[in-house]
C-alpha cells in the first residue's frame, strides 16, 4: 500500500511538473508572438475634402487590421508637433494619410528620419503641391528630391477607377499582375517628368485602355492620352508613394455619402502591405533593388 502511494505519488508530481512547463512555454510564445516586428505611425490631418477624410477614417480602421495578422504595430496621430527626432524613434515607418508638416522643424525631423534610413509611404494628397494655394510647392527636398514629383499640374474628375500597368518589377511589386483595375480615384499629374530622374523608380502607371479616364464636366478633367505615373520609389530612400487616396463621395447630391472604398481592392492592399514589409523588416536602405 506504501508501495503504491509513493508512485501515485511521484506520478502526480510529474503531472504537475508538465503542466508548469506547459504554462510557462506557453507564456513564453505568447510573449513572443505578441511582440511587434516593427512599429509604424501615420500622420494626418482629415479636417478639408470629404474625400480625403473619408479615406483616412478608412485608412485608421484598415492599418490595424493587417498590423494584428502581420504582427506589426500600428498607431496614428493629427499631431504634427509629434514630428520631431524623439517621437519618431520610435517607428520604423511613417505614413502621411493626406497632408504633409508645414513647420520647419517637423519637416527636417522627417528628412534627418528618411536619411537615418527610416520607411515612408505617402498617400494621394500627401504630394500635392501648388504655389498660390494652401499648400505652396516650399519644400524642395521632399517634392523634388524625395518624391520628385515636383508642383501638382492638373487631375482627372469625377473619380474613377483605372486599369493600372505594372513599369518595373520590384519587392514591393510581387505578386501584383502585370495590369489590375484600381479602386475610383482622382488621378494626379505632376510637373516633372518622373521618367527622366534616374533615382526614381516607377512602379505602376495608367494604361492605355483606361483612356478616357475621368467623366468632367469640364473637359480638362478628362484624360484621353499621356503618360502618368501612380505608384514610385526612390531608390535612395526606404520609401513609396501611391496616388490612390480619394474615396468617391456623393458630392452631386449634397448627401456627402462615401461611394468607394480605397481599401477594398486586394491587389492595391497587396502593394502596400508588402512595401509595410520590406520597410519594416529590413535594417539599411537597399539600393541594389532596381529591375526593370
Amino acid at each position: 500500500m506504501k508501495l503504491f502511494d509513493h508512485q501515485n505519488d511521484k506520478t502526480i508530481r510529474k503531472g504537475i511538473l508538465v503542466i508548469l512547463f506547459l504554462i510557462s512555454f506557453t507564456a513564453i510564445s505568447q510573449h513572443k508572438k505578441e511582440k511587434p516586428k516593427f512599429k509604424v505611425i501615420a500622420f494626418y490631418t482629415a479636417q478639408n475634402d470629404p474625400a480625403h477624410i473619408s479615406f483616412v477614417h478608412e485608412a485608421n480602421k484598415w492599418f490595424p487590421q493587417i498590423a494584428e495578422k502581420n504582427h506589426f504595430e500600428y498607431d496614428s496621430t493629427s499631431n504634427w508637433e509629434n514630428l520631431n527626432a524623439a517621437f519618431l524613434s520610435k517607428y520604423q515607418i511613417v505614413l502621411f494619410l493626406d497632408t504633409r508638416p508645414e513647420k520647419t522643424e517637423q519637416r527636417a525631423a522627417f528628412q534627418k528620419y528618411m536619411e537615418n534610413g527610416g520607411g515612408f509611404i505617402g498617400f494621394h494628397f500627401s504630394a500635392f503641391a501648388l504655389n498660390d494655394s494652401s499648400y505652396p510647392q516650399n519644400w524642395n527636398w521632399y517634392h523634388n528630391t524625395l518624391l520628385g514629383s515636383g508642383e501638382y499640374a492638373s487631375n482627372t474628375w469625377k473619380p474613377t477607377p483605372a486599369v493600372l500597368r505594372v513599369e518595373n518589377q520590384d519587392a514591393i511589386t510581387i505578386n501584383i499582375p502585370k495590369t489590375f483595375v484600381s479602386q475610383p480615384n482622382e488621378w494626379y499629374r505632376w510637373n516633372n517628368d518622373l521618367r527622366k530622374n534616374p533615382d526614381i523608380k516607377i512602379l505602376l502607371a495608367i494604361d492605355e485602355s483606361s483612356f478616357p479616364l475621368g467623366t468632367g464636366p469640364k473637359p480638362n478633367e478628362i484624360w484621353h492620352n499621356g503618360y502618368y505615373p501612380v505608384a514610385w520609389t526612390n531608390k535612395n530612400y526606404k520609401m513609396l508613394y501611391v496616388n490612390m487616396g480619394h474615396n468617391d463621395i456623393d458630392y452631386e447630391h449634397g448627401t456627402k455619402k462615401t461611394l468607394s472604398h480605397t481599401f477594398e481592392n486586394e491587389i492595391q492592399n497587396k502593394l502596400i502591405l508588402n512595401a509595410l514589409l520590406l520597410f519594416g523588416n529590413s535594417k539599411k536602405i537597399n539600393t541594389t533593388q532596381n529591375v526593370k
